[in-house]
């Protein structure tokens, strides 16, 4: 049984899969407490509520969200998302969903080593650089206010990804501006927006 959120379709606003039709699986609950006085911005999620589901529902409803969208066809990427999806995702729920024809990415503060079979792996850092255990991804994401440097991080991960702070829908001048001077400081980073937001979407 697994604690969920909410299950949508939609497109991925952020990264380096931004702009691709995704289905997005929520799970309740996380293990960090985000807030401008500890990690300089505020979580901008709400992931506390949600309602117990089995295997077989959450595969169930993930095939109706795409069917209620008028989706041509099934779509074939699930995003497991949170809060902290890693307190949740075990190798169960991988092998049920590759069976159900889904590929999957994951979206993770990398506190928790996930279990080996997901697809994309984008580890976001909450917090210390020491408490990381998934040190493996495809792509490494940090959130990043005006003033804060780049990070010198420990994960081994194809892209490294700089994502300035929102503060609730907007996106303030001088937080963008800071991050664009990290990466072209640092040209082994990218930047990367939350888009979603910029398109009003969730």
């Amino acid at each position: 049984m697994y604690i969920v959120n909410e299950i949508f379709y939609s497109l991925q606003g952020e990264g380096m899969r931004a702009g691709t039709a995704n289905l997005f699986l929520r799970f309740a609950g996380c293990n960090e407490r985000c807030t401008k006085e500890t990690h300089g911005f505020d979580c901008d999620t709400n992931f506390r509520l949600g309602r117990e589901m089995t295997l077989d529902s959450i595969v169930a409803q993930l095939r109706a969200a795409t069917a209620a969208n008028n989706a041509e066809h099934t779509c074939g990427w699930v995003v497991l998302t949170g809060g902290e999806p890693a307190l949740q995702v075990d190798r169960s729920l991988i092998d049920g969903l590759h069976d159900a024809g889904f590929k999957l990415a994951i979206e993770t503060n990398g506190s928790i080593e996930l279990p080996p079979g997901l697809d994309w792996i984008t580890v976001s850092p909450k917090g210390s650089e020491q408490s990381i255990r998934q040190r493996t991804a495809h792509e490494v994401k940090y959130v990043r206010a005006h003033g804060q440097d780049i990070p010198q991080t420990v994960v081994d991960a194809e892209y490294k990804l700089i994502s300035p702070a929102f503060c609730g829908e907007n996106l303030d001048r001088r937080t963008l501006e800071w991050c664009i001077g990290l990466v072209k400081e640092h040209p082994a980073w990218r930047l990367s927006i939350q888009m979603h937001k910029q398109w009003g979407i969730r």
